[in-house]
C-alpha cells in the first residue's frame, strides 16, 4: 500500500479548518459533546449549539444534575433529539461510574449510552491522544477511493477500522493527525458528489483516479424524505413541547390541526416510547426523569 499518511499530514497542517474541538485545551467533555452533536449534523449548525451547551453545562456533572427535559430543550433544532437524551444518560453514567471524568479506555467509553465505535475511538484519540483508527463517513469515502478504487464506500463495516489502522503511523501524535486529516479531506475535498481531485494530496496515489474514476455504484442506505414523514411530525411535536416547557400541553389539542391525525398519534406514541415526552393525566410534556 502506498504511503498515505505523509501527504495527509502535510496537507492537514496547511489546510485544516479552525474548529473549536481542535483547540488543545478543549477537554474530553467538550470533545464528547461535539461528537454527539456532529452525528448526522453539519459542522456549521453544530458550533453555536455546542458553545451554548458547554456554557450551560461545562462538565458531565453539571448536565447530570439537570433534568432530561432541559437537555431536550437545549438541543433545539439540531435534529435526531434522542441524542440529547443519550448524552444526558451518558453524563449521569460518567458522574456515577467515573467520578465525573470522561473515561479514556475505549471499552469504558463504549459502555456509555449513545456511544458507538466511532465516537469511542474519536474521544480516545482526540481527547487523550491514544492511537486508534477513527472512521467516519468522510474517512470511509477517502479509503474507498484512495485504497480500493471505488467511487463510494459500502455500508459501514468492522473492516473499515482495519483499513484505517493500516495507514496510521506508529507514533500516537502522528496517528491522531492522520485520523483528523482523513476526515477533513473527505469533508472538504474528497466529497461525495463533487470531489476536488485537483486539490487532493493523494491524487498521485489514488486507486480510483488511476482507474479512471469508474462509477462503482452506491449501496449506502438512503434516508427517507423528511417532508410529510413521521420524523417531521415528531419534530413539530417536540417544538411545541419545547416552547411550552416547563409546562405541559393538552394531549388532545397538541397539533390538533396536523393534516394526518394517525401520523400525529404515531408521533406522540413514538416520542413517549423513546423517552422524549411524558404523558401524564391527559397532558404531554418534556421528560422530567431522574437526575
Amino acid at each position: 500500500m502506498p504511503d498515505l499518511a505523509t501527504p495527509l499530514l502535510a496537507w492537514y497542517r496547511a489546510h485544516a479548518r479552525e474548529l473549536p474541538w481542535r483547540q488543545p485545551d478543549f477537554g474530553a467533555w467538550g470533545i464528547l459533546v461535539s461528537e454527539f452533536m456532529l452525528q448526522q449534523t453539519p459542522v456549521a449548525r453544530v458550533i453555536p449549539h455546542l458553545e451554548a451547551w458547554l456554557a450551560r453545562w461545562p462538565t458531565a456533572a453539571h448536565l447530570a444534575a439537570a433534568a432530561p427535559a432541559d437537555a431536550v430543550q437545549q438541543w433545539a433544532n439540531l435534529g435526531y433529539p434522542r441524542r440529547a437524551l443519550w448524552l444526558h444518560r451518558a453524563a449521569v453514567e460518567i458522574r456515577d461510574r467515573h467520578d465525573g471524568e470522561v473515561p479514556r479506555d475505549v471499552d469504558a467509553l463504549l459502555a456509555l449510552t449513545g456511544i458507538g465505535d466511532y465516537t469511542a475511538r474519536a474521544v480516545a484519540v482526540f481527547a487523550f491522544g491514544d492511537r486508534h483508527p477513527v472512521v467516519d463517513t468522510n474517512t470511509r469515502r477517502v479509503l474507498a477511493r484512495a485504497v480500493d478504487g471505488r467511487s463510494q464506500p459500502g455500508p459501514p463495516a468492522k473492516s473499515d477500522l482495519f483499513a484505517m489502522d493500516a495507514i496510521l503511523p506508529d507514533d500516537d501524535v502522528a496517528a491522531a493527525g492522520v485520523n483528523a486529516a482523513a476526515m477533513e479531506l473527505g469533508a472538504t475535498v474528497c466529497t461525495a458528489r463533487s470531489p476536488r481531485c485537483e486539490r487532493c494530496p493523494l491524487a498521485d496515489r489514488c486507486a480510483w483516479r488511476a482507474a479512471g474514476y469508474p462509477d462503482t455504484g452506491d449501496t449506502r442506505r438512503r434516508q427517507a424524505r423528511y417532508e410529510g414523514s413521521d420524523r417531521q411530525a415528531r419534530g413539530a411535536l417536540l417544538r411545541v413541547l419545547r416552547e411550552a416547557a416547563p409546562e405541559s400541553v393538552d394531549l388532545q389539542s397538541v397539533l390538533a390541526d396536523w393534516p394526518d391525525a394517525a401520523q400525529r398519534d404515531r408521533a406522540i406514541d413514538s416520542l413517549v416510547a423513546d423517552g422524549l415526552a411524558e404523558a401524564v393525566h391527559g397532558r404531554l410534556r418534556l421528560p422530567l426523569g431522574a437526575r
